[in-house]
């Protein structure tokens, strides 16, 4: 955010991928509003993240003069997405789009971000260590198509998968397919359930039978999806590195593997332990099996981890972030008509525990 600057629930998005050095891209975003110093902002953006940044294209104008992006290093300018990128000879035939009072300052932070700034690293990038930085407004769609760009330009090609039997390699022609997200009620006209999976290696063609690897059965890939925002379009092929939606009824689960027959499992999606636990109380009793419904359908997509107390009491979900508890409430009144609060919990932490001395466990579970 222009304004803002980082915002805490990106600042924990951005922290596990720093954790496992996934490549980012910055946009940032709301260039049409007030904003902050752009130098100050991007010193944010070193400073919490420990990342280099490279900014690719520079504003112009700010909040209300705000009307484009200029390439710092192809002296390209582009107004609206709608409009192809034209060649310019520098930052003074930008200007001129500007109100007067605004071109010196235009032109001098140009000169100044290609002299004090990093030069973008492609292979700096991929290790995860430098990002590029787009500006724009998404809502007034500025700048968003130098991102789109972007994202085809620097991301890299698909990687090879591990497997528990072996890795799968994305040349090869077999199609194995990973399920990363569950989404329900994305059509709430329908109450479809969508489960959104990549494809690791080979083909995946639309009416193909393929292997659930966790139960050992075969199902028919009869109308996966590609989503593009709120459209979405019958994907008649997909190949290595494209991500589609399977339509289903409960079959497929986060971290399950689809493959042409082969028998093998790819490594699961990483599971957090919950840092905050919460009873959830239900204003209408008469709908306690509609909220247990729902609240295991916002399990499966990953929402919220669900606890049933074995003494028959209200249901305890498990969150890493409050952010998380916020979106629970407003999906269940909005999709299921359930008005829903929460109270503190006895229990204050939930944790895995694992050994491998099944007798030592056991002695300790009955202390």
């Amino acid at each position: 955010d222009a304004a803002k600057g980082i915002e805490p629930r990106t600042l924990k998005l951005f922290e596990v991928c720093r954790m496992r050095d996934i490549p980012i891209i910055t946009f940032i975003n709301k260039m049409d509003r007030e904003s902050r110093d752009i130098f100050e902002v991007l010193d944010e953006v070193e400073e919490k993240l420990a990342l280099d940044t490279a900014p690719i294209t520079w504003p112009i104008g700010r909040s209300k003069s705000f009307c484009g992006t200029y390439h710092l290093a192809d002296n390209r300018v582009r107004g609206p997405d709608s409009e192809d990128a034209i060649s310019v000879n520098g930052p003074q035939a930008v200007a001129d789009r500007l109100p007067e009072n605004e071109r010196a300052a235009f032109v001098e932070e140009v000169e100044l971000a290609r002299e004090a700034c990093r030069p973008f690293d492609r292979k700096a990038f991929l290790e995860g260590h430098l990002t590029p930085v787009f500006f724009g407004s998404a809502l007034r769609n500025l700048g968003v198509r130098d991102l789109i760009t972007a994202l085809a330009d620097f991301a890299p090609p698909p990687r090879d998968q591990v497997a528990d039997i072996r890795t799968v390699h994305a040349s090869e022609d077999k199609m194995t397919a990973f399920v990363f997200k569950i989404q329900a009620n994305m059509d709430p006209n329908h109450r479809d359930r969508i489960a959104f999976a990549r494809i690791c290696s080979g083909k995946l063609e639309r009416g193909m039978k393929a292997r659930l690897a966790r139960t050992g059965k075969q199902m028919g890939l009869t109308a996966p999806q590609f989503f593009f925002a709120s459209q979405r379009h019958i994907a008649d092929t997909a190949f290595a590195g494209d991500v589609v939606g399977i339509p289903n009824h409960g079959t497929l689960r986060i971290g399950d593997t689809l493959t042409e027959g082969e028998n093998l499992v790819f490594q699961g999606v990483p599971n957090f332990s919950p840092e905050i636990l919460r009873r959830v109380r239900l204003e209408d009793a008469m709908k306690a099996k509609k909220l247990k419904e729902a609240l295991q359908q916002m399990a499966e997509e990953g929402v919220v981890q669900l606890f049933s107390p074995e003494d028959g009491s209200p249901a305890i979900v498990g969150v890493v972030g409050a952010l998380q508890l916020d979106v629970l409430k407003e999906r269940m009144l909005g999709e299921y008509t359930l008005p829903v609060s929460f109270e503190m919990s006895r229990f204050s932490v939930c944790r895995w525990i694992s050994s491998d001395q099944p007798a030592e466990l056991e002695k300790f579970l009955t202390v």
